[in-house]
């Protein structure tokens, strides 16, 4: 019994794992991690993409449960969802991207 819990923790990480380690959503949880919380089109001219394109990655992200998403009029808003492993990720991705610069 204990040994399937196990496995079912580490099915689930390396979900999570696969669907952050895009480097397109990588990108975008970036840009979140910086500014809290970002609409889609924000994001889409930061990055220089489609909004088509950041809004499915950023639904991706929050099916995932990475991400929440708030309507502000006619625009739909991302921040991240608090979580251990939404922290980890972030301390990981921001002390890799300073290193980086």
């Amino acid at each position: 019994m204990k040994e399937q819990i196990k496995q079912n923790k580490v099915e689930s990480l390396a979900k999570k794992l696969l669907i952050a380690g895009d480097s397109t959503r990588l990108k975008i949880l970036c840009v979140i991690f910086d500014d809290r919380k970002a609409c889609v089109s924000e994001i889409a001219k930061r990055l220089d993409m489609g909004v088509a394109i950041v809004s499915h990655h950023l639904q991706s992200l929050a099916k995932a449960g990475f991400l929440e998403s708030n309507r502000e009029g006619r625009q739909i808003c991302y921040s991240l969802l608090r979580s251990r492993f939404n922290s980890d990720l972030k301390e990981f991705i921001c002390r890799n991207k300073q290193k980086n610069t």
